[in-house]
């Protein structure tokens, strides 16, 4: 049975992998869910960097490889695959130190017998992540020859971050990120925001961010889709999603209390009426649960 929660807000979501279980989620918790993919994966034009990495790790190239995603561990070692036996690539991963940035990447990495040095603690972003590194590897950081996998798009503050400890850094992109190709549900949810005609959107990746405002470019609407943001309550799913809405002068209204779907759509449910309220009174002002 449904939940109060929304109690019949318009709920936006630009959730691609998982589409229907956010649809499924929004409605449990009283919402009427607007579905509007914002991106999709597809594979880089040539896998050549990914093959020069994996040539250069099994001749002893490099000293620690960090892995951002579950997903680009996947189609790190399947793109591999297609050019080098598995088995080798994964004992020469097997041979060097392994940090991963959240849960799914450790687990997909631990699936395939590659222990993990270091991870990085909630709330999973970059920055927790050069903590723990900083925290084990101290000084040595510095002439540790490093390889990042890449997920989707290159993070220019890590790669500094990096550099600035003496980290020697290579850049190992492994998939990108492009826009669905059925973008019209996108476009109508850019329209209907613009119109004010949403009362909560989600936001589970700076992607959906990059991508809603590109496409709102491209249909000349930028300037409408920020004023239709005024009077709709932004939820983003933790720090690395808030961090992409700054890019675009936005601020969340709420972050849930762990950086997963599940909590971001039931403690935004819950708080859904009061934020709405608050911020199309001109007194809106950012909430963690």
């Amino acid at each position: 049975m449904a939940t109060a929660g929304f109690n019949g807000l318009r709920v936006l979501s630009l959730e691609s992998r998982r589409t229907e279980e956010a649809g499924r989620l929004i409605r449990t918790c009283g919402g009427q869910p607007i579905a509007a993919p914002a991106m999709r994966e597809i594979p880089l034009n040539s896998a050549g960097p990914v093959i020069e990495f994996a040539q250069a790790l099994k001749a002893g190239a490099f000293d620690l490889v960090i892995f951002t995603t579950g997903v680009g561990v996947h189609s790190l070692i399947k793109t591999v695959s297609g050019h080098i036996d598995r088995d080798d690539f994964l004992g020469a991963l097997r041979s060097v130190k392994i940090a991963a940035r959240g849960p799914k990447s450790s687990s997909a990495l631990r699936a395939l017998g590659v222990p993990v040095t270091v991870a990085a603690t909630e709330p999973f972003t970059w920055r927790s992540l050069m903590q723990a590194m900083e925290a084990t590897f101290g000084g040595a950081l510095s002439g540790m020859k490093i390889a990042v996998q890449e997920y989707g798009i290159a993070n220019p503050e890590f790669l500094s971050a990096l550099a600035e400890k003496g980290a020697l850094v290579t850049r190992v992109p492994v998939y990108q990120w492009a826009l669905p190709e059925n973008a019209e549900p996108l476009r109508e949810a850019i329209k209907t925001l613009s119109q004010g005609q949403i009362d909560v959107a989600l936001f589970m990746n700076a992607a959906q961010v990059a991508h809603l405002f590109l496409m709102a470019e491209r249909m000349g609407s930028t300037d409408a889709l920020r004023e239709g943001l005024r009077s709709t309550v932004i939820a983003s799913i933790g720090p690395s999603t808030t961090e992409g809405l700054s890019v675009y002068g936005l601020a969340p209204d709420f972050e849930p209390s762990q950086s997963k779907m599940g909590f971001l759509i039931r403690e935004v449910a819950e708080n859904a009426q009061r934020l709405l309220t608050q911020k199309r009174s001109g007194a809106s002002g950012r909430h963690t649960q």
